[in-house]
């Protein structure tokens, strides 16, 4: 491929380029599915941005055709000199037209791309037809920053379109003592900052798995509460019930508040119902049994554990296969964070 012209600078052009892509469509992870979220930042000559933009939602318009429409009703679209993008542009027609031609058909001449698609079941890369065409593309280096960043942006994607299962989140909350049962009266013990962080992560995800155990003792509701939901977001709770026990009454009213649910007797048949539904990111919600029932098949992707210290504030850590987790993402997340290490849970900068 041909380098772009617009050299990548620590803190300006490309760079901040990338880092307010990724933070747009990070802005919409969990209302695209079975989309991946993608963000793409146009810039004119100089390398100022002149818009940034994201694809919100299936059967809207993908981040490249916002970012062009948006610079169009802007008056700006004659300036338009480089796309960054945070995934690979599609070249195929599904509910919209290539973002390939929408490119091929602006001023547009320099493209940097995060992360190359990773469907196997598409066959001529969008990058390839944009060289062909004579456009310089750069993609960014899977071990750089914005490499990193891009692939953990569409990391439950990668598994959903390889047919693997979707991304498996446990999230777990401790108190002092290790133990996750609440105290008399109470339906939680982690702090505020805590809470925050567990319902945005609530709003990224597409669906919820829990147990009949978790159902029969807390009745949970399951929404997202202390953070803005995504609008008109109908997510899925995928029980696992192996005596087909789960309350009707409880179906209901999750029903009554904009879930669909869903049950299955084995981890098979519910990682099969969740990749049969179009989910990209799953986040368990359960107790100490459906814990380690997931522990001991290996079947989750990454593990955040909350631990409360009563004298300050909780101690989040990750656990995870691979660096390149989604959860770094996560708006709230602390700064520290890094795999196989606990830090501070404080408020998003």
């Amino acid at each position: 491929m041909q380098r772009a012209r617009v050299q990548l600078k620590s803190g300006t052009g490309i760079a901040s380029a990338y880092a307010a892509a990724i933070a747009e469509a990070a802005r919409f992870v969990g209302a695209t599915a079975p989309n991946p979220p993608v963000g793409c930042a146009i810039l004119d000559a100089d390398g100022e941005i002149l818009t940034v933009a994201a694809h919100h939602r299936a059967g809207a318009p993908h981040a490249e055709a916002l970012a062009l429409l948006q610079c169009e009703a802007a008056g700006s679209l004659s300036r338009a000199a480089t796309a960054v993008i945070t995934l690979e542009p599609c070249n195929h027609v599904g509910r919209t037209r290539p973002c390939t031609d929408a490119l091929l058909a602006s001023p547009i001449r320099d493209v940097w791309i995060g992360a190359g698609d990773p469907n196997p079941r598409v066959t001529g890369g969008g990058a390839a037809r944009l060289c062909e065409a004579g456009l310089a593309v750069q993609v960014a280096p899977p071990d750089s920053p914005e490499g990193r960043d891009c692939l953990a942006l569409i990391a439950p994607f990668t598994s959903f379109i390889r047919g693997l299962r979707p991304w498996i989140t446990v999230k777990q909350a401790l108190d002092a003592e290790g133990s996750m049962i609440p105290p008399a009266g109470a339906r939680t013990f982690t702090a505020p900052l805590s809470l925050h962080l567990a319902h945005r992560l609530r709003r990224a995800t597409d669906a919820i798995i829990t147990g009949m155990g978790t159902v029969l003792a807390d009745a949970p509701h399951f929404t997202v509460r202390h953070v803005a939901d995504h609008a008109d977001r109908r997510r899925i709770i995928a029980v696992l019930d192996r005596t087909g026990a789960l309350p009707a009454a409880w179906r209901q009213e999750a029903q009554a508040r904009g879930f669909r649910v869903a049950t299955a007797p084995d981890l098979g048949g519910l990682m099969q119902l969740l990749l049969d539904e179009g989910v990209l990111w799953a986040m368990v919600e359960g107790g100490p049994r459906l814990l380690d029932i997931l522990a001991r098949a290996s079947l989750w992707d990454d593990w955040l554990t909350i631990r409360h210290r009563p004298e300050g504030e909780d101690l989040v850590g990750i656990r995870a296969r691979t660096a390149i987790t989604p959860l770094r993402l996560v708006e709230g997340m602390p700064a520290a964070m890094t795999v196989e290490r606990e830090a501070v849970c404080s408020p998003a900068s």
